[in-house]
């Protein structure tokens, strides 16, 4: 069985998991949607191209439909698709609130359609390592992560029309709370958010740069950092750590490695495993995919969940739950005040 694709949205992510449809036999491309003219790579200027989703929508039929629009669409768009018997694939975040997350999660049920969300580091080779020394060292944990990117140009501009509607500590966070939240396998109890306006480029009441601490039933606890924008520090803007009472386990990133640049996001160039007492291991991840070999992976995930009927319960389960988390950190930043879950 081809399933046939509709990719909504062609921005960086879009025309990614677009490409990783082109050339994945499982699939076939019956449409793309962009609401404004875009340049896009040669393998995907054959494919029929509309402005509007909702018509492609009811005109293709999909099988599937790929959503990497902005994320106040998300959900709508998701709901669309199901409603019209199409099963989905759509971008993190989930939504925008944690209602609209709940909605979906409840219309998949009801109609049984598979959404997978776009949380591409579980697809990663060096993430699903770090997760298992994580684990066999034992809680309670401190999690240290952060994402910052020194943005200018097009991506800049990129950054300001995402913070229309999501902050960054929602946007990227949800990424590394889910890696959180697969380590220690607690309950989350209560975020503490903090977050500050550095540009005037941006509306009054949004911020570009936010850190916020989460607190878990076992005792874990977890900080994580994300700032936008030209005038981001390019000095320690790459921390992956975990920390727990039997050692350590660190992403360690080349002196060479820039925070504009995409793979930096997603390669980890070194795991160091440090355990109490017995020195440490370092694990070289030289080989690891690329940004878009990791699409390529994410969408053979999505061909499986739908050819094999797998179980999705669990997987929209923590995408709803570590958008809560984040989304509970930007009311703490907003309210000067701890939110419990």
């Amino acid at each position: 069985m081809t399933i046939r694709v509709l990719v909504a949205g062609l921005g960086n992510m879009g025309r990614s998991h677009a490409l990783a449809y082109h050339h994945n036999p499982d699939f076939e491309i019956v449409g793309l949607v962009n609401r404004s003219a875009v340049e896009l790579p040669q393998e995907l200027t054959g494919y029929p191209l509309s402005g509007d989703y909702h018509e492609a929508l009811a005109r293709l039929k999909p099988d599937l439909v790929c959503i990497a629009t902005y994320s106040d669409s998300h959900a709508d768009y998701a709901v669309a698709a199901m409603a019209a018997g199409a099963d989905v694939f759509v971008e993190k975040p989930l939504a925008t609130t944690i209602q609209d997350a709940h909605r979906v999660h409840t219309f998949a049920q009801e109609t049984g359609r598979k959404v997978v969300v776009g949380y591409i580091l579980r697809h990663h080779p060096s993430w699903m390592r770090l997760i298992e020394e994580a684990r066999a060292l034992g809680g309670p944990y401190v999690f240290r992560l952060n994402l910052n990117q020194q943005s200018s140009g097009p991506t800049w501009e990129v950054h300001k029309a995402l913070m229309q509607t999501t902050p960054p500590i929602v946007d990227c966070g949800v990424h590394y709370v889910d890696v959180m939240c697969q380590i220690t396998d607690a309950k989350p109890v209560e975020v503490r958010g903090m977050g500050l306006r550095l540009s005037h480029e941006i509306a009054p009441d949004m911020y570009n740069y936010g850190h916020f601490q989460v607190l878990f039933e076992d005792g874990s606890l977890g900080w994580y950092e994300a700032g936008w924008g030209p005038m981001m520090s390019d000095t320690a803007f790459f921390v992956k750590d975990v920390v727990s009472p039997n050692g350590a386990v660190s992403i360690r990133m080349p002196d060479s490695a820039r925070s504009d640049d995409i793979d930096t996001h997603t390669k980890t160039s070194l795991l160091r495993v440090h355990r109490v007492g017995r020195g440490d291991e370092d694990i070289s991840m030289a080989d690891e995919p690329g940004h878009q070999a990791l699409c390529d992976r994410e969408q053979a995930f999505v061909a499986r969940a739908i050819k094999e009927d797998l179980d999705l319960t669990r997987h929209m389960q923590d995408a709803v739950q570590s958008l809560a988390i984040c989304i509970a950190a930007d009311e703490s930043v907003r309210s000067c005040m701890p939110v419990k879950l």
